[in-house]
């Protein structure tokens, strides 16, 4: 039973979509939604979809609020934020479109509703575990430090789940994105896709949008960068359309 003393909600799509996420532990950011409405653009009719640590699930449910034919499955190791997700499923009535697994992905057996799938999605720990100071919340550790998952894992149950030309779609640090190719390369996961995401157009590059296709041909597409924050530290335009 989650206690929603405990929780925060946030309203989206002009109150339309509610989710609940933990006051004090894990929080998604707009890296999910950036996500989300990536996939969102690439989606075929009745796709079947993997999130792998669907943390309390606001990928699937932007996903499968703006999309009538879905099928969404979320794993999410610790049992915390499964549970948020169970409820936020249950919240906005997408208990036909969405499941929840409480389990390690990489542990996770065939599923006939949902494996093989079109899509694997993940929006994953992004630092190794020597890698800066890891959070005293261990729910937040585990979502931030690749604790229990690293990289290689994250791939390698993706090429499990996925069918021959189905598509795993991630949003990564872009320092690691020689790592990231390299795993996704050996493993049968052409890179696709890559686009770089910027705080402010003057800065660097922090993170990258990189999608890959199972067994596909070689061959990149480098999209235009994706700006977040105007000059004024307010939201640009392609933001803020995301939101509604």
């Amino acid at each position: 039973m989650v206690n929603k003393d405990l929780l925060t909600k946030n309203a989206f799509f002009k109150g339309k979509l509610e989710a609940y996420q933990p006051k004090n532990g894990y929080r998604y950011s707009i890296d999910s939604i950036i996500l989300a409405t990536y996939l969102y653009s690439t989606l075929s009719d009745k796709d079947k979809i993997i999130d792998l640590g669907t943390g309390s699930g606001i990928i699937p449910l932007i996903l499968a609020f703006k999309k009538k034919d879905i099928n969404i499955l979320g794993i999410e190791l610790q049992k915390s934020l499964a549970d948020i997700a169970k409820l936020n499923v249950s919240t906005n009535k997408m208990t036909e479109k969405i499941k929840i697994a409480e389990s390690d992905f990489r542990l996770f057996k065939k599923n006939p509703f949902f494996i093989p799938a079109d899509i694997v999605v993940s929006n994953p720990p992004y630092r190794k575990t020597d890698s800066g100071k890891i959070n005293p919340n261990s729910q937040k550790a585990i979502a931030r430090h690749e604790i229990k998952a690293s990289l290689k894992d994250i791939i390698r149950a993706a090429k499990t789940m996925l069918k021959v030309s189905g598509k795993f779609t991630i949003i990564y640090p872009a320092v690691r994105l020689a790592e990231l190719c390299y795993e996704m390369k050996i493993s049968g996961i052409e890179p696709k896709l890559i686009r770089n995401i910027h705080s402010q157009k003057n800065k660097e590059a922090k993170l990258i949008l990189t999608q890959g296709v199972k067994g596909g041909k070689s061959g990149v597409k480098i999209a235009p960068p994706l700006i977040i924050y105007n000059d004024d530290g307010s939201y640009t335009q392609e933001i803020e359309d995301m939101f509604i």
